[in-house]
């Protein structure tokens, strides 16, 4: 069954070209396309396009169909087309008539439109949760072993001291950037392009205000061309949000893995978070940690393969943005399992003591050399050139001691002042009103 089919069915390669991955991917839109119409319907019968008795029987067999999908009991059925095409036709069966009133005022390119929107602002949401939940455990990470030292590094050489504290703590901050990009998307996800038809508008007087409402976006796509220009720009900005965050948590993965590396040998994980070799029993891999670094490496290529995919299309709808799902749906999938093995992870390590004691690391405190210095009067310059050639002439012989100021830069984290902008970067998202719109829909 297809919406748009009149008499003659296409030839079965057609079918299967054009069809693709659609009935699999369109499940991650099955609970949003019924929101969708429970929103279109209400609105069609205040403009007189339905009656009441019809929007109640509708509605309730809508909402029957939600159920379903919550269940897991909901399923596109094998020779139809779509997810639009499986509720229209599951209300067909049930109520006759009355079921085939739902479309009118709507396209299947807004009503694709809606689904993609409300299934991103939801996804992004649960994003928002999860990157939340790690930067709480890197915070908390950071506040219990802020004095642990570690080697720094700048071109991967021996720089300055550090701490580990300050190496959980930039993670966390790191999000929060994150966080001000995945609002960005929100935001343009959070706009209602129901109404906008085909890309032009409908003669009958729909009442676009009114689905805004009741779906909680925060406004709608005013111009109908538009509306629908925004689909592939709406995916691609979503892309390069999630692509920030899978650089964090990919870069997060690198660092773990050289640390482990028996050369650096600062940290450790319990047997079980890691893997042996087939030949060598002495191996424990970071495969956890190398496997979210390769997914992120994905991930951060994706906004580049929306791009392409939609480059120099002209406007209006064009069917190659069909394939826009199958890039974008799982990453949400993929992004979660990044973040949550994380967690698991870092939940786990174990943190080397007395890092700095070994000997290959005394030149760590090199600008702390320098430093003693000038608080005696030497100039910066002569300092530093005194410390240079004592280190190029080996009677470099550090203190082994970080100074007060140092050590209170080491410590000073800043946890409070980091915590309130992630706060505030939560605030912004308004994610009950969203919620709260759509549980009235199904109550």
């Amino acid at each position: 069954m297809k919406l748009w089919q009149k008499d003659k069915a296409s030839l079965q390669e057609v079918d299967r070209f054009t069809v693709g991955k659609d009935r699999e991917m369109d499940m991650f839109l099955a609970r949003f396309d019924i929101l969708g119409s429970l929103a279109h319907i209400t609105m069609l019968e205040s403009i007189g396009l339905l009656t009441k008795p019809e929007l109640e029987v509708l509605s309730g067999t809508l909402k029957e169909l939600h159920a379903q999908v919550l269940s897991g009991n909901f399923e596109v059925e094998s020779g139809v087309e779509d997810i639009h095409s499986q509720v229209e036709l599951m209300l067909t069966r049930k109520l006759g008539d009355v079921g085939k009133k739902i479309h009118a005022g709507r396209s299947r390119n807004d009503q694709v439109l809606v689904d993609i929107k409300l299934f991103l602002r939801s996804a992004l949401h649960d994003t928002v949760n999860e990157v939340k939940l790690l930067f709480d455990l890197l915070q908390s990470l950071a506040e219990k072993h802020q004095h642990e030292l570690v080697p720094g590094y700048t071109h991967l050489q021996l720089a300055m001291p550090s701490s580990f504290g300050l190496w959980f703590g930039a993670y966390a901050e790191s999000l929060v950037d994150d966080l001000a990009t995945l609002l960005g998307a929100y935001k343009v996800v959070n706009r209602n392009p129901l109404g906008s038809a085909a890309g032009y508008g409908s003669s009958f007087p729909l009442n676009r205000t009114m689905t805004t409402r009741l779906l909680g976006f925060s406004s709608l796509n005013y111009n109908v061309v538009y509306a629908q220009m925004g689909r592939g720009k709406t995916e691609r900005i979503v892309a390069s949000a999630l692509s920030n965050v899978a650089a964090t948590v990919g870069k997060l993965a690198m660092d773990a893995c050289l640390f482990l590396n028996q050369n650096f040998g600062f940290i450790s994980f319990p047997t079980e978070l890691t893997t042996g070799s087939s030949i060598m029993p002495h191996k424990k891999n970071p495969d956890v940690f190398e496997l979210v670094r390769g997914r992120c490496s994905q991930l951060q290529a994706l906004p580049n393969d929306i791009a392409l995919g939609i480059a120099n299309l002209p406007s209006g709808y064009h069917r190659e943005m069909q394939l826009l799902k199958e890039l974008l749906f799982p990453a949400f999938e993929h992004l979660r399992d990044c973040l949550q093995m994380t967690r698991l992870m870092l939940a786990n390590i174990e943190i080397k003591k007395n890092i700095l004691d070994d000997d290959k690391y005394k030149f760590l405190f090199s600008v702390e050399e320098v430093n003693k210095l000038v608080l005696d009067g030497v100039p910066f310059r002569d300092a530093y050139r005194k410390v240079g050639m004592d280190i190029e002439e080996g009677n470099y012989q550090p203190s082994r001691s970080v100074n007060h100021t140092h050590e209170g830069s080491i410590g000073n984290l800043c946890l409070p002042e980091v915590n309130a902008l992630m706060d505030r970067s939560l605030a912004d998202f308004h994610f009950e009103e969203a919620e709260t719109a759509l549980a009235l829909l199904v109550k």
